[in-house]
Formats: structure tokens, sequence, C-alpha cells
């Protein structure tokens, strides 16, 4: 991995771990959601965030931000960072107030602190490409003042994600660059547009025309770039900010009590909506590192072994006649037992102690609807 130009004491990491995980129920609950569970690996998904950034950033300057309900389950997987490092949003208000609180704590611990925001339930198994590309973003934002996201290379023509569209090299070969970023092994491309999630005819378009990349919600910017253009496009979120950076300053109990006070009045909008599709200085760094969202069920398949009819299983299983199914089991109260499965195509059968999901594929999305139906039910308003 080449060694970035920069000033390491000013990088810091802030990562978005309050996500409520339902497409993975009956795993995934409220209290420990699918960033805290172990779906693939000895280590829980934000417990692998973690584990990708702490060779180029130091622990304390790790930064989560999480909810009241996952707090305390936080704290205990992540015994390395500091307490204070770990914040909970009184409620949830989407990513923009989100990243903003996560500058504001950089900001007041170093007013030229330069972070990136990642999110703590992404599956990334190429970490030195990730890390080199942190590195090379880190020395741009250093030496310029861009919005930088990461831009994933499109494998199929997804429909569930957002996408950006590409414009000219960055810097432009006529101009002449620092040696930092000349040693940069990732491309930078400037922003042309951010793109709602598209339909297959349109993602496929996309896909051919190789000048657009995935949207995955990962950033990296100074926090006084980011302070700048929230003053720009989202004077109120500047104005928290400033309220925010100050009552960081002050104490841990300080800031709680501000958080208490401001969080209810916040609108609810994405870092995406608020900013990225207003700001003009937006860079893409054009990633090579493999990267999966794991955004349902059907998507964690394509990460687990598969027998020669497609079907695959972290437990024994016995399948005749049964093509392209998922079985998983978490029970820990019961011996886990094989499962039989005859005639059965393209489901999904989950175990836990205390419940068991059988759906087909195609009605993953629709868990959330299942759970809607369950909260009306008291007498399962323990499955939440």
């Amino acid at each position: 991995m080449n060694e970035a130009a920069g000033n390491l004491s000013n990088r810091y990491v802030v990562i978005m771990a309050g996500g409520r995980g339902e497409r993975f129920w009956p795993v995934s609950r409220q209290a420990t959601p699918k960033q805290l569970i172990k779906l693939l690996g000895a280590r829980s998904l934000l417990q692998q965030a973690v584990d990708r950034v702490l060779p180029v950033v130091e622990a304390d300057h790790i930064f989560i931000i999480t909810n009241r309900q996952q707090a305390d389950a936080v704290r205990r997987q992540l015994p390395e960072l500091p307490d204070d490092n770990i914040i909970a949003e009184p409620v949830g208000r989407d990513t923009c107030a989100a990243v903003t609180l996560g500058a504001a704590l950089v900001a007041a611990r170093n007013p030229q602190g330069v972070m990136a925001v990642l999110s703590a339930d992404h599956l990334i198994p190429t970490v030195e490409l990730f890390r080199q590309t942190l590195l090379d973003a880190w020395s741009v934002a250093e030496e310029s003042e861009a919005l930088i996201t990461l831009g994933i290379q499109p494998t199929e023509p997804s429909t569930g994600f957002g996408y950006i569209r590409l414009g000219e090299a960055f810097p432009p070969e006529a101009g002449s660059p620092s040696a930092a970023l000349k040693k940069k092994s990732t491309p930078f491309f400037k922003a042309l547009a951010f793109v709602e999630k598209p339909n297959l005819e349109t993602a496929e378009k996309y896909l051919a025309s190789g000048d657009y990349r995935w949207n995955a919600g990962m950033f990296l910017w100074s926090c006084e770039t980011l302070f700048k253009n929230l003053r720009q496009h989202q004077p109120l979120m500047a104005d928290a900010f400033l309220r925010w950076k100050a009552a960081a300053s002050a104490s841990t109990d300080h800031l709680k009590q501000t958080l208490e006070e401001d969080y209810p009045g916040i609108t609810k909008i994405s870092i995406d909506f608020a900013l990225m599709e207003k700001a003009h200085n937006i860079l893409v760094a054009d990633t090579s590192f493999e990267w999966d969202d794991l955004g349902s069920w059907p998507a964690l398949m394509r990460h687990l072994q598969h027998d020669g009819s497609g079907n695959c299983s972290n437990t024994p299983f016995i399948c005749l006649d049964s093509n392209e199914n998922l079985v998983f089991d978490v029970r820990q109260k019961l011996s886990r037992t094989p499962t039989a499965l005859l005639g059965v195509q393209k489901s999904l059968v989950v175990f836990t102690d205390d419940v068991t999901l059988i759906a087909h594929q195609s009605q993953s999305q629709r868990i959330k609807e299942l759970l809607a139906k369950i909260s009306q039910s008291p007498e399962y308003q323990h499955l939440l």
C-alpha cells in the first residue's frame, strides 16, 4: 500500500451505525440490527468496518453515530474506541444530520480535521484496495475544497442503487498537480450528476456507457469544506454544526443536552438530497475494491458457498429437487438440526431462537410489510 502525503493527525473516520436492518429480520432486530450481527465471519459488520480503517487511522480518531437502542451494544462490540467517540442520536433524522454531527465532533477535536464518512453495514472483501482509496482521497481532500464521493464500478444493471455520472478527470492532464496528487493510484473525476434509482432499461444504458458509478454513500471531505457547503445549501444545518461543535468542545453532557433540544426539530433529509445533488465541487473517487451493501437476504447468498444446485447455508442441510435456496440458522438455545428441503425453489429459510422465516426470495423486499403487521399484534412485539 502506497504512503499518501498529508498530516495523519488530521484524518478521521465517522461510521454511521444507526440503521434498523429490517430486511434481515428475523436475525436483525431493533436493538441488534444488521450491522451488529455476525452474518459473515466471526466479527459483526460494524466490527469489520472498524477493522478495515484501524491500520490507516488511530482508534481515537474513529467516531460512531448510532442511536439509543443500539449504543450499549455498539460499546460492547468496540471496546477499543473511547466511550466519548460513540454518540447516540436522540431520534433518527436521516444522514444529513448524522454527517453534520460527525463533522461537529471531528471539528471540536481538530478544526483542520478531514473526515471519511462510512457505513457500518457494507461488505468490502478487498481491504487493501479500500484502504488505498481512503489514503488517496484524504490527499485530494487536504489539497482541495472538494466534496469526494466513492463511486463503485457497477457489475450489473442494478435498479436498487443511485448512480453518479462521471465528468472530466481530476486533475486535468494539462494541469500541474502537486506531488501528492501525482502519486495517487485511485483515479478521480468531476461529478456531473447524481441520478436516483433507475428503471432496468435506464440501468442497462448506464452500465453499457461506462460513464456511471454506483453511489455507495461513502464520502470524504474536510470539516471546513463541509461547513462552507452546508452554509450555502443548508444554512440551518450549518447553524446546527456550530452549536454541536461548541457543545462537544465543552463536555459530553453538554453535547447530549444540546442534541436533545435540537434533534426533534431537524428536518429528515439525506446528505445526497441536502447537499450532494446541489453542490458543484464534487469529485468521484473511481474505486476498484469489491463492495456489497448486503441489502437483503438474497444479497447474502452471493457470499456463501453454493452446492451444485445453487443452494447455500451456514448450517447442515439436505435437499432433493431444490434449487437456489438459502438456509440460515443462528439458534443457540437448541442444538442445530439439519434442514431438509424437498421440491423447494428460490426460498429463504431463516431460523432464530424464537421465530422461523420462510419466504420466496422474490418477496424479500416485503419483510418491512411483515414487520408492520407483527407490530400490530401485542403477543408478537418481542419479535421486533
